[in-house]
């Protein structure tokens, strides 16, 4: 993990609770200190130099997360040190389009935009009767909703909601009961939380259902 900011040392956080062995990098020594005992290893180094990369380890992992975000010469050139040392995920934070654009073609494996995503999640949830969200690059999404009233106590088959809606029930969860795979005879009530996959639109269509 290099970059020890408020999302680099979150994301270092999460894999070092899942049992992930994690390298925590950063140039400014009153960082590293501030987290030497937050992680197994946290140097302080200049990513930007892959000499530099190669004498802490780096080229030991697998993958690599890039979370540097105000200094974007020092995002591209620390994710083209990885690239160079021949590491096979990196994963980078952009903090706007152009610097993903060009994340993306000094060989980033992910970019990621992590305001931007969550934005985009919090609109739709605010606007709709989405309790959660996600969207993928292909123009499709999968969303956590509550049910509409043309749902309501029938069974899927019923309702028809692909037909009519095109949109794709995965999962229900009823309150007080174990989430459960949705089928053609499952039946919905009121109080069901349904997760519904499909085109983007689409999906937003169904969830602004009343």
């Amino acid at each position: 993990m290099i970059g020890l900011g408020r999302f680099g040392a979150s994301v270092a956080r999460s894999l070092s609770r899942l049992g992930h062995d994690v390298l925590a990098v950063d140039e400014r020594p009153e960082i590293v200190q501030r987290y030497a005992s937050d992680f197994t290893h946290v140097v302080s180094a200049d990513t930007t130099d892959t000499e530099a990369l190669r004498q802490i380890g780096a080229d030991q992992f697998d993958r690599a997360v890039v979370g540097i975000g105000t200094d974007i010469e020092a995002s591209v050139l620390t994710v083209l040190s990885l690239v160079e040392l021949g590491i096979g995920e990196v994963w980078a934070k952009a903090i706007n389009a152009k610097h993903a654009r060009i994340l993306d073609r000094v060989g980033a494996s992910h970019v990621i935009r992590p305001e931007s995503a969550m934005g985009e999640r919090v609109a739709h949830m605010v606007t709709g009767a989405m309790i959660d969200y996600i969207e993928f690059d292909d123009g499709f999404a999968i969303a956590r909703t509550r049910t509409p009233q043309v749902a309501c106590g029938k069974t899927l088959e019923q309702s028809g909601l692909r037909s009519k809606y095109g949109v794709t029930v995965v999962g229900v969860k009823r309150r007080g009961e174990d989430f459960t795979y949705a089928r053609p005879e499952t039946s919905i009530v009121t109080t069901d939380e349904l997760i519904v996959s499909g085109p983007t639109k689409k999906v937003e269509t169904f969830c602004a259902l009343p």
